[in-house]
């Protein structure tokens, strides 16, 4: 039986879409396991997908594989997104004449921060990480490693600065390190580096407290006039029994109303967060007044945050795991915006 001109022409057709589609099937299945200390963010841009149509992508795909819903695994297969869907970012308008804001304590590859929303627009922040340069704080261990509390609670306080830039709201960081930035690694190696935006802090503690309480008053002197609504935020991490597991909780100076709203609505912020990302959960945060040092003698209205308590292994992941502390970032920026609002 000969082949009719027809024939021979739809078996070609159906020839070419079969070739073309296999290294399309081939991309969309492609698959790899995540580095130590990687977070879901870090895992994908490595493998080049840092779109936020990806990342929704990558949780659709790996729904069952993944341990506490976002949390990745060594040694197993994850399924990577098609490089496709990156389109969907891509197409979104942007904002012409977006400002720009350089500041290199983020490190090279985010020190462009741009500012997408005015959302705190006319607002000023003093961001402050506890300890720091010859006091590491609290230490806790996991897998044979040291965790420095300083040096977690300075990663948060650096994502929530360049949070609360991209808002518009001018932003101070207190506790500085040159060569850091911000980092998306599991174990965040400790040094000695820090200042107090340039000078050395002291070993003592009340020398130490009193510096960066001295420097917060300085340039509040002069935003007070230039700004409708200045806070003063201190980031500290616990150190508890290892048994204890804790909430992140809030304190506020003693008989300050504008401290203690501004500390329940942090606090609510992070109970509708948990009610929404893990509904079964619950949430156990606190608000307190206090008289810690920081809190009575900084002018601008100031809330002490305590992060959990990095002797317990379950809030050790809160620290460990980049995407968490992207999370207490953004959720500690949307209890700014919430009292800013008011």
């Amino acid at each position: 039986m000969k082949c009719t001109p027809h024939r021979y022409n739809k078996w070609i057709v159906l020839l070419l879409i079969a070739i073309l589609s296999i290294p399309l099937q081939a991309q969309q299945n492609q698959t790899d396991t995540p580095r130590s200390g990687e977070g879901i963010a870090a895992f994908l841009k490595r493998n080049k997908r840092s779109s936020k149509a990806q990342y929704n992508e990558f949780l659709k795909l790996n729904e069952k594989k993944l341990k506490g819903k976002k949390e990745l695994q060594l040694g197993v297969k994850y399924i990577l997104p098609s490089l496709e869907s990156a389109t969907e970012t891509k197409a979104e308008p942007t904002k012409t004449g977006a400002k720009t804001i350089k500041e290199p304590l983020f490190g090279k590859e985010l020190e462009q921060v741009k500012v997408t929303g005015s959302r705190l627009k006319g607002a000023c922040f003093y961001v402050v990480s506890g300890h720091g340069g010859p006091d590491p704080g609290a230490i806790g261990k996991v897998d044979g490693k040291q965790l420095h509390e300083d040096e977690y609670a300075y990663d948060v306080a650096l994502r929530l600065a360049k949070n609360l830039m991209q808002e518009g709201a001018k932003v101070y960081i207190i506790i500085q390190d040159k060569k850091d930035g911000i980092r998306n690694d599991r174990y965040l190696s400790n040094s000695k580096r820090e200042t107090c935006m340039g000078a050395t802090i002291p070993l003592n503690q009340t020398q130490r407290l009193k510096q960066r309480a001295a420097k917060i008053n300085e340039l509040y002197k002069k935003d007070k006039n230039n700004y409708t609504y200045c806070r003063a935020i201190f980031l500290h991490v616990d150190s508890r029994s290892k048994r204890e597991q804790t909430d992140v909780y809030f304190y506020h100076a003693p008989e300050s109303k504008q401290g203690e709203r501004l500390a329940s609505r942090m606090m609510n912020t992070f109970r509708d967060n948990y009610k929404k990302h893990q509904p079964n959960r619950g949430f156990s945060g606190t608000v307190d007044p206090r008289g810690l040092y920081v809190l009575r003698n900084t002018s601008p209205v100031g809330v002490f945050v305590e992060l959990g308590n990095i002797q317990n292994s379950f809030d050790q992941r809160r620290f460990v795991i980049s995407d968490n502390r992207q999370a207490l970032a953004k959720w500690l920026m949307e209890g700014f915006i919430a009292d800013f609002k008011k």
